[in-house]
């Protein structure tokens, strides 16, 4: 009775044994199920967006519309001969004979509209002008600079470093905008026929002086009684003759 016992307890252990068995490997493929079942979507989102990335359309960045600063310059429709050369690019040629006539191929830069003798709207065209570099024009063919801190009237003249730059519609070779040496030229706002008035009728109180700037020699006419009058003479000299000037070193009027 105790082995028939012993056996249906190790027949009993065998079965709940094989049970066990059986409900693990169920589990087992309904966890696969889930994960291939969670993993499908991922991986048909990473495909679409992959999908999407790789055929997503191309935008081309907007060229830029802005029109270049020159073309104020430029006159519309007008001949191309007369553009300024700010308006046009030109095959210098520097082998030409200096002072003497040459003639340059020349093309107007973008956005630039100009027309022949005839009306008809052109890009190249020929200019012709004197072979002759910036520096080398004619003072009225260029605007320089003006310089306040020189001074005008000194023995021997003095110069200074302008900047000049060449006219609109005047061609010539190399940079148009060059340095050069200049002489003191500018004016402060006197007039000689005041300043000599003033010495020949107030010169022994140092009106004159007073009216040039120069407040140290009118003071000393003034209290000398214009040196006794010699002063006054000497200075009606020296102003008349343009030797004496206001104290700014400017030129007369």
């Amino acid at each position: 009775m105790a082995a028939r016992r012993v056996l249906r307890a190790l027949r009993g252990l065998c079965g709940a044994a094989l049970l066990l068995a059986r409900l693990c490997v169920l589990s087992g493929r309904v966890g696969s199920l889930m994960t291939t079942k969670l993993s499908q979507p991922q991986s048909t989102l990473a495909k679409s967006l992959t999908s999407t990335s790789t055929n997503a359309p191309y935008f081309k960045v907007a060229e830029s519309t802005e029109i270049p600063s020159y073309v104020i310059k430029c006159p519309s429709n007008g001949l191309c001969s007369r553009l300024p050369p700010d308006c046009m690019t030109c095959n210098t040629n520097y082998s030409c004979i200096y002072g003497k006539p040459a003639t340059f191929d020349c093309k107007v830069k973008p956005h630039v509209h100009c027309v022949d003798e005839n009306n008809h709207e052109q890009e190249n065209f020929t200019i012709n002008m004197t072979c002759q570099f910036c520096w080398q024009l004619a003072t009225s063919d260029y605007v320089c600079t003006n310089s306040t801190n020189c001074m005008t009237v000194s023995c021997p003249r003095q110069r200074y470093n302008a900047t000049c730059t060449v006219r609109d519609h005047i061609h010539c070779l190399g940079n148009r905008v060059f340095p050069k040496m200049l002489y003191c030229n500018w004016t402060g706002g006197y007039k000689w026929s005041t300043a000599l008035a003033l010495s020949i009728t107030l010169g022994g109180f140092g009106a004159d002086r007073f009216y040039l700037g120069q407040w140290r020699e009118g003071l000393g006419k003034l209290f000398s009684f214009g040196g006794l009058g010699i002063w006054t003479l000497i200075d009606v000299l020296l102003i008349g003759v343009g030797y004496v000037g206001p104290a700014d070193g400017s030129l007369y009027i």
